[in-house]
């Protein structure tokens, strides 16, 4: 049950198709292969870092929609993301004092990210979206293999093509269907 649903201010139908999105939202950013084949950093900021690229892409698909119940969804599952956050600070034993400094510092990260990637995928071709992914998905590796940033960036894009051919009842039922994870070379297929 989310705050928001705990204070009345969101539909218990929305709260629970937004924890359905937000669980499968996880359940792809944790495939191994991003840590495995695509050589993300297996640690909490790699693991962060894809959960929020994942989260981006369904939000995305959410915004195109002009309908409230979109809309709303949107709002719904980004506040799944904070509440998952705080939740998790929680359990690894942070500081209550110092938990809501450091889910406010994730959400600004994950407003971050939306910008920087909604401004790269606006971008024609790869550059733009290569250069967000090293920044913030490998951004603790250095320089990542250029196969890998071009895997992901292929993996974004058709990630986001195929999250935009999905009915939008679906989404709004708390169902979305995710492109499979190819490794660097394969073609990933909506």
């Amino acid at each position: 049950m989310g705050i928001a649903e705990i204070f009345g201010l969101r539909p218990a139908g929305e709260t629970r198709a937004a924890d359905a999105l937000y669980r499968g939202v996880v359940e792809q950013a944790r495939s191994p292969g991003f840590y495995a084949s695509l050589h993300v950093p297996d640690s909490l900021d790699g693991r962060f870092e894809t959960l929020v690229l994942h989260v981006f892409l369904v939000a995305r698909r959410l915004k195109a929609e002009t309908s409230e119940a979109a809309s709303s969804l949107s709002r719904a599952l980004l506040e799944a993301f904070v509440t998952d956050m705080d939740r998790s600070l929680r359990e690894m034993g942070a500081a209550d004092l110092g938990v809501g400094r450091r889910v406010k510092s994730m959400a600004e990260a994950l407003y971050g990210r939306i910008k920087a990637y909604e401004a790269a995928l606006a971008e024609p071709g790869d550059s733009a979206l290569e250069a967000a992914l090293r920044r913030n998905l490998y951004g603790t590796l250095g320089m990542p293999r250029l196969s890998d940033l071009a895997a992901v960036a292929h993996y974004v894009r058709a990630q986001d093509a195929g999250l935009a051919a999905q009915p939008i009842s679906g989404l709004l039922a708390g169902e979305a269907q995710f492109v499979p994870l190819a490794a660097p070379g394969a073609e990933a297929r909506p």
